[in-house]
């Protein structure tokens, strides 16, 4: 599963570490839609807001599906036809979505056949093993290099390649509820899972779909171009992933610093010579903290009680997908042109 991440970038950042090439190469950074709401944090939990890449065609009908856009989304799907005046009263869990279950549950399956998919962005997500003394927390994320360098290192200039650390992108169904009475749209997300890959398997059983490069990113999020037979298919457990344990000072989503990732010794509960992919999450995290400065909290409501925890079935996705897709149909999509 995923309960919990960290995204720590200011807004500017991210967009530029966002960056990506248009159908016609040009290399493009997402606008923001809202920006102003977006607050980085190294804790996020569900019910927090957090920053999704979607199509400009979703705001915009006679925008190209290729074009994207950055926004700040609250994590915890409240589908479109919920009736009540407030989504807290909703009866079940809606802040990860089994692979397994998307299409036959209504609240997933409905967003997902008109192509409302998105990316959720993170620094990386945290998971809980549990353990004969309790739950040990990991932080877990993409591989990072020696050129993922210190952000400012790239220079100012906005078009320049982005040099900082790489982004977690996550597979995610977003969908827009309007409150019954009237008022202000809210837009929410919820973050696909399948069965975790060999290596996190001794952590969890379940870890979040991870878009794994550009590709898989371009046609998870051009919904016009890509259909969800095709999409489908990238959902999928990837083994391109490090992970390091944490302190427990993670587990209160109240704490909110560059400490909730600091990797340490299991046992001896101190820091440790980091690895090497650790160590330049970290040197950079700590670079571009100044950077990244904390804005106030956005002015969304604040819903309580709104995910209540159910069980999970404990069966392949693969086939159930097939199944369901041989025998439902969906509006046809553009074909792209050899």
């Amino acid at each position: 599963m995923c309960g919990r991440t960290a995204c720590s970038l200011g807004a500017d950042l991210l967009r530029r570490a966002c960056a990506y090439r248009d159908r016609r190469g040009r290399r493009r950074q997402p606008e923001w839609v809202r920006e102003e709401r977006y607050r980085p944090s190294y804790n996020k939990g569900p019910q927090s807001s957090g920053p999704v890449l979607l199509s400009r065609k979703h705001l915009q009908q006679d925008a190209d599906s290729s074009e994207r856009v950055l926004m700040d989304m609250r994590w915890g799907l409240v589908p479109s036809w919920f009736k009540e005046d407030d989504p807290s009263k909703m009866q079940f869990k809606t802040s990860n979505c089994r692979s397994d279950t998307m299409l036959s549950k209504f609240s997933y399956k409905g967003p997902l056949l008109k192509g409302k998919r998105c990316v959720v962005l993170a620094d990386g997500f945290y998971e809980w093993q549990q353990c004969s003394g309790g739950k040990q927390p990991y932080f877990i994320y993409f591989p990072q290099t020696k050129d993922d360098l210190a952000e400012g290192e790239g220079g100012e200039d906005g078009d320049e390649e982005w040099k900082g650390s790489r982004l977690l992108t996550m597979a995610g169904i977003f969908d827009c509820w309007e409150p019954p009475a009237g008022g202000e749209a809210l837009y929410t997300y919820t973050i696909i899972t399948v069965d975790a890959s060999k290596d996190l398997s001794f952590i969890h059983h379940r870890m979040p779909a991870i878009l794994d490069g550009e590709e898989a990113i371009r046609k998870w999020l051009d919904f016009a171009e890509v259909p969800t037979q095709e999409a489908v298919k990238l959902i999928q457990p990837t083994e391109n992933i490090v992970f390091h344990p944490v302190s427990t000072f993670v587990n209160s989503v109240r704490n909110d610093t560059p400490e909730c990732l600091a990797p340490i010794e299991l046992g001896a509960k101190k820091e440790v010579k980091a690895t090497a992919s650790s160590k330049v999450m970290l040197g950079w995290l700590k670079n571009s903290q100044e950077a990244s400065p904390k804005k106030k909290e956005n002015e969304l409501p604040r819903w309580t009680s709104q995910f209540i925890p159910s069980p999970s079935p404990k069966k392949s996705s693969a086939g159930i997908l097939q199944q369901w897709l041989g025998k439902e149909g969906e509006p046809a999509a553009k074909k792209r042109k050899a």
